[in-house]
């Protein structure tokens, strides 16, 4: 059974950090490209971050460049997103969802970890 989790989300106030952790199980994450996404009420989902399978090339929205970091560590089949200089508008529900590179589309999602900034 294949599973993403997700993990440390909370309640900060802005210009604060924040690290979460997407845990797989169930499949070799080495083999997928992993991006996270994340959703605010009332709005669609976006994408936030992305990392290939070996990890060479990570990619950002504009709105997250130069704060947020994504990492993995394939050998303990995880990911990461380190967010920092935290603001409002960050605020939303995150979620990771692995992508293989052959078929180019996403196979398994997380259900979402709560991250909540406040001014």
């Amino acid at each position: 059974q294949v599973q993403l989790v997700e993990s440390g989300g909370g309640l900060v106030q802005a210009g604060a950090s924040l690290r979460l952790s997407c845990a797989a199980s169930g499949l070799p994450l080495r083999l997928f490209h992993l991006d996270w996404f994340r959703q605010a009420p009332g709005k669609e989902r976006e994408f936030v971050a992305g990392i290939t399978f070996r990890g060479a090339t990570t990619s950002y929205s504009e709105s997250v460049k130069g704060r947020f970091t994504v990492s993995r560590d394939n050998e303990k089949n995880m990911a990461y997103l380190q967010m920092d200089s935290l603001k409002p508008e960050d605020t939303a529900v995150y979620m990771c969802a692995v992508k293989s590179p052959v078929r180019g589309q996403y196979e398994y999602w997380g259900q979402g970890t709560q991250v909540t900034v406040s001014s």
